[in-house]
């Protein structure tokens, strides 16, 4: 280790954070997570993250990389290990100007990106979130505001800048190193360390934005108008439904639909939403224009003490109707979680199913369940949590890997079908056959 701590010293140009420092404290944790981690590196170049990551390979030691540090399992931490923190390498760039063409660095977060396009009229379809890294989020897929016209993050990456377990830098595109291409877009930290990507932007509008609220004992009602209606919708339009929200009235709060209609035309934007306001009594209404950027919301860092418990599966056309009914009768519970169901389908569903690691193309709806308290709290209330979810099993499937803070073989698998799992063990063995990126939703190489 004394060696192999004396080479970084000498080839790592960035910060190396050890327990003692100064920013120890808030460099060894994550968002969501607390860790004790023996090293943090924060590389300033992809020579450093090649130091970095040598150094790990010698030290033998458990390895995290993070971005935006917002994973809820805490991949971007650990106790006694390395953590290669990619803040410093966060430059978003145009590359080509005709081809929207954007360079962003593998540390960069969503709030940067689109700060950082607004001025050319750019956008990228990404997450909600401003602090989010683009790394983790793209990795995984990338369900945002835009979705249902332009597709999952990952769907605009045209390249990659990979640093492999080896220590090589590649490139992973559809040209070059085309199966590590395909892994990366849904199989997340498992190959190397993406240093750096190329999206393909599009030209965007300010965008009409907002929620659209209706009473509680509504909620079975608008639910499943609202899917129903998505299914046709305009691709321009995005939504989300949010109800039984425990800071709000829990069985008595509102049924929140948030939408997002990509243009800022206000007659074509009042025809897309309409139906949605006709679902039920409005009882608060505030969708206006605003630039896209400012559709991203601030991330929220939980008191000490206050864990986070959330878990995810999608439903598909022939089982939302059921699915969206047991969700309705569980948001009337006093026990009831927070319950958020996202619209896909759209530019999603038009790309093939093996296409690209992330698996789940055909589904129309992806639900999200929350619980977050004190560690008391949240074991009292698993139970109640495991019956909602068993209550949902017969019409759900799969996983979504961005919103699941457990990372146990069974969310592996519903992250991966078999035929996917197979395919990403092969580029594992070929990458990474020792499994030094093994902090993750892990690809086992054998």
């Amino acid at each position: 280790m004394s060696s192999a701590l004396e080479t970084l010293r000498r080839d790592f140009g960035g910060d190396i954070i050890e327990p003692g420092a100064a920013e120890y404290e808030s460099a060894s944790r994550s968002v969501l997570t607390t860790g004790t981690p023996a090293y943090v590196l924060r590389p300033k170049s992809v020579e450093d993250v090649q130091a970095g990551l040598r150094f790990a390979a010698d030290a033998a030691l458990v390895l995290s990389v993070r971005g935006g540090g917002h994973g809820f399992p805490g991949f971007g931490t650990n106790d006694g290990g390395i953590v290669i923190d990619l803040g410093r390498l966060a430059t978003v760039e145009i590359i080509d100007k005709e081809r929207h063409l954007v360079r962003i660095g593998g540390g960069a977060t969503w709030g940067q990106v689109a700060a950082a396009l607004a001025p050319h009229g750019l956008a990228i379809s990404s997450g909600d979130t401003r602090s989010v890294g683009v790394g983790g989020l793209t990795l995984a897929g990338g369900i945002g505001w835009k979705v249902r016209k332009y597709g999952l993050a990952m769907d605009n990456v045209v390249a990659t800048e990979v640093v492999t377990a080896g220590g090589e830098v590649v490139r992973a595109s559809a040209e070059e190193n085309a199966e590590l291409f395909w892994a990366l877009r849904g199989g997340g930290g498992n190959f190397g360390i993406v240093t750096a990507f190329e999206f393909a932007a599009h030209p965007t509008t300010d965008v009409f934005y907002g929620k659209i609220a209706f009473p509680a004992p509504e909620a079975a009602t608008v639910l499943q108008g609202w899917a129903d209606y998505l299914r046709t919708a305009p691709e321009e339009l995005t939504s989300i439904a949010n109800f039984a929200n425990p800071f709000a009235g829990g069985p008595e709060a509102p049924v929140e639909i948030y939408v997002t209609f990509d243009g800022d035309d206000p007659e074509l934007a009042a025809q897309a939403i309409g139906p949605i306001r006709r679902l039920g009594t409005v009882i608060d209404d505030d969708v206006a224009l605003k630039p896209y950027a400012d559709t991203l919301v601030d991330g929220m860092t939980p008191p000490p003490g206050i864990q986070l418990v959330t878990r995810s599966g999608f439903a598909d056309k022939e089982s939302a109707a059921a699915a969206l009914r047991i969700l309705a009768e569980v948001g009337a519970s006093e026990r009831s979680p927070l319950i958020a169901v996202r619209s896909v389908g759209g530019a999603v569903s038009r790309i093939p199913d093996d296409a690209t690691a992330y698996a789940h193309r055909q589904a129309e709806l992806m639900i999200v369940t929350s619980i977050a308290g004190p560690g008391p709290v949240i074991e009292a209330a698993l139970p109640a949590l495991e019956a909602v979810w068993g209550r949902l099993a017969p019409h759900v499937n799969g996983a979504y890997a961005n919103f699941l803070s457990s990372a146990t073989e069974e969310d592996v698998a519903a992250i991966y079908p078999t035929a996917t799992y197979e395919r990403l063990t092969a580029v594992k063995r070929q990458y990474d056959p020792g499994n030094l990126f093994a902090h993750n939703y892990n690809i086992q190489p054998q």
